[in-house]
């Protein structure tokens, strides 16, 4: 994830969600380790699939003592394997044991996505078919999620509702139609946004083309309609079909030819990736030096 989001934006997620957990202390750890002690845990995969959310992970730790330092083995995009280490985590025993699950929260959750997508991108090779996600995603972890999209292979549709015209079914009826929708979204949007419009049956996308649109979506058409609607289209605008797409009938829906197949179910239905830290060792001060803990820590 880009490091400058991180620093504007992500840190208030992962701080809201550190907020969550410890409302004024750690009982457990302030028990077992009540002060600071170098210590070292590993970052063990339980489960195959795809890598996402690494700085995310390490950011968590970070955000609780800078001195902390993930050792990582692997990068994000790559795929692992059930026993696999992963990274080693090094820094205060008390900082490792208070971020394990916020920092596994995120990285579970992107990786999960990751592993998903990669499998419904898989269907794709050898076709010029982009797979994007959709605006499905957990209230809050938009660009976290839309970013373990792109490590799993998928590619990302407009960010939010101010990055690009979407007409939809109810902005169609709010227009009076599929052409006056087009024309005021030309009048009021910026020269910059693409304008797409959302078509249920075959005279929707008639009109579509007609008005202009720059991306014509087919939602829950059947395959004949959208063969039917792709050769009335002919080039003079880019493609979409969305609606109940699953790994088993994405190829056939790329094998019509169109430019994008989107997907709620890449942020909205992928379950997480089996991840753990095991296996905390403290660690003598010599054994330490190399990763000194910070002054606050100490």
């Amino acid at each position: 994830m880009d490091p400058i989001y991180m620093r504007l934006h992500g840190d208030e997620v992962l701080l809201r969600a550190l907020r969550e957990d410890i409302t004024y202390e750690d009982v457990s750890t302030d028990a077992v380790c009540p002060t600071a002690r170098p210590a070292c845990v590993d970052l063990i995969a339980k489960a195959p699939g795809v890598i996402a959310g690494l700085a995310v992970f390490e950011r968590v730790f970070a955000l609780l003592d800078p001195a902390t330092r993930v050792e990582a083995r692997v990068a994000d995009g790559d795929e692992v394997v059930p026993g696999e280490l992963l990274a080693t985590v090094r820094g205060d025993a008390r900082v490792l044991l208070s971020g394990e699950r916020v920092a596994l929260n995120f990285l579970q959750r992107m990786s999960g996505i990751a592993t998903y997508t990669r499998r419904m991108a898989a269907a794709l090779e050898g076709t010029r078919t982009r797979l994007v996600d959709t605006r499905k995603t957990t209230p809050g972890l938009r660009a976290f999620e839309r970013a373990a999209v792109a490590a799993g292979g998928g590619h990302n549709h407009r960010y939010n509702l101010s990055t690009a015209v979407m007409l939809k079914d109810n902005h169609i009826d709010a227009a009076g139609g599929v052409a006056e929708a087009v024309a005021a979204a030309r009048e009021r949007a910026p020269f910059t946004c693409t304008v797409e419009v959302e078509c249920e049956n075959l005279e929707m996308v008639r009109e579509a083309v007609e008005a202009g649109a720059d991306i014509i979506m087919f939602d829950n058409m059947t395959h004949d309609e959208m063969a039917r609607a792709i050769a009335l289209i002919d080039g003079r605008a880019r493609t979409e079909c969305s609606g109940n797409v699953d790994a088993g009938s994405i190829r056939a829906l790329a094998d019509l030819g169109v430019d994008y197949i989107s997907s709620g179910a890449l942020t909205h239905s992928a379950p997480i990736l089996d991840i753990s830290l095991k296996h905390l060792r403290l660690l003598d001060e010599a054994s330490a030096d190399a990763n000194p803990l910070s002054e606050d820590a100490r």
